[in-house]
């Protein structure tokens, strides 16, 4: 199979869909490569180093696209991408359907073959292809989050951890998942006073088990969430529904029970955010402020730190890129599951409940 690797067009978006060790594991199985000139530099990979491992560079995104079989990115294609994908082409990314309609509709236009790494599914419902990247959003959510809490960035100027006679931050995290794991994680870790608020019990007891003693767990309810908004420095919104729109679970007349300076992290805000005044932002331009409250929503975090994200994503995706790869999409969806989950978009047609229902299709 022919496979394109074009470089991210996305503001601020430093990853890139194949390193050199994933080109040269695919070159040695008969496989051709080719990846747009500087495509990994923001990863710090050098065109030198995938020559080196077996690829093809080419100077254009036009010309990855046109001659490649499948192509295998970071971020969903953008709008300046769309006339470039071919009928047929398996496009091989986040596409994160639920947050947009004009993504969804140019990709039932194109006739592509569309799989999206964040609906791979495992038989026990986890997300191989979500995970790394949720892993590395939810530790960022708790960095961004201090940073904004300080007062020249308008927040309350707190110290999320405190010091010795004066108390710590209270964070809020919403959703017990991998990217609020992580992040409770962080956040205990520097010393803050944790609540995570989740609808599964039994996650919520295997929290309870794992956390230390500054975190506490609390069954989510809109009652339980609007109590706690008055004394939260700090919340992140890690709300997941597989593949579907996130709920609001913080809507805009919630704002006025915050204090002013108070900081959101909406990490869900590429399935449309669980805060209803989330709207997407870049790294060049990553907060707004309404009603005196900092909102952090960007997209793409992990692009931030490229250089971790590229390697614990594509480590994840290599082996599916390989079944497709030496398979071709049809066989390598009808050999692994997790790999079907994820398949939306073919011959024209939706196969995802969760973007069907955002959209009413």
């Amino acid at each position: 199979m022919i496979i394109g690797v074009p470089k991210e067009i996305k503001i601020q978006e430093f990853r890139v869909g194949l390193t050199p060790a994933g080109v040269q594991g695919l070159t040695a199985k008969g496989h051709q490569v080719y990846v747009q000139a500087s495509a990994g530099e923001g990863s710090g990979l050098s065109d030198a180093q995938y020559k080196e491992a077996g690829a093809h560079i080419l100077a254009t995104a036009a010309e990855v696209y046109a001659i490649a079989d499948m192509i295998v990115k970071v971020k969903e294609p953008l709008a300046a991408e769309f006339p470039l994908i071919k009928k047929n082409q398996i496009l091989f990314t986040y596409f994160h359907f639920a947050a947009s309609r004009e993504l969804t509709s140019a990709m039932l236009s194109s006739d592509a073959v569309c799989i999206a790494y964040e609906t791979v599914e495992l038989a026990d419902r986890s997300l191989p292809l979500l995970t790394p990247m949720s892993e590395v959003a939810g530790r960022m959510a708790i960095q961004v989050g201090a940073f904004y809490l300080g007062k020249p960035q308008g927040g309350k100027g707190k110290l999320l951890g405190g010091v010795p006679g004066v108390k710590p931050a209270n964070v809020l995290v919403l959703g017990g998942g991998v990217v609020g794991t992580q992040a409770a994680k962080m956040a205990a870790g520097l010393g803050a006073n944790v609540t995570i608020m989740d609808t599964n019990l039994a996650r919520l007891r295997y929290l309870d088990e794992l956390m230390p003693a500054n975190v506490s767990t609390q069954f989510s309810t809109s009652y339980a969430i609007q109590e706690a908004l008055p004394s939260v420095d700090l919340v992140v919104g890690a709300v997941l529904l597989h593949g579907a729109k996130a709920p609001h679970l913080i809507k805009r007349d919630d704002l006025k029970k915050m204090a002013p300076g108070t900081v959101l992290v909406d990490v869900a805000v590429d399935q449309g955010g669980c805060i209803e005044t989330c709207k997407p932002t870049t790294h060049e331009n990553p907060i707004y402020e309404i009603d005196g409250i900092v909102h952090y929503c960007v997209a793409n975090m992990p692009g931030a730190v490229p250089q971790t994200s590229t390697m614990a994503l594509t480590q994840a995706t290599l082996p599916y890129v390989h079944l497709l790869a030496n398979l071709g999409w049809t066989e390598a969806c009808i050999q692994n599951e997790a790999l079907n989950k994820g398949l939306t978009i073919y011959d024209g047609k939706l196969f995802h409940p969760g973007v069907a229902a955002a959209f009413n299709l």
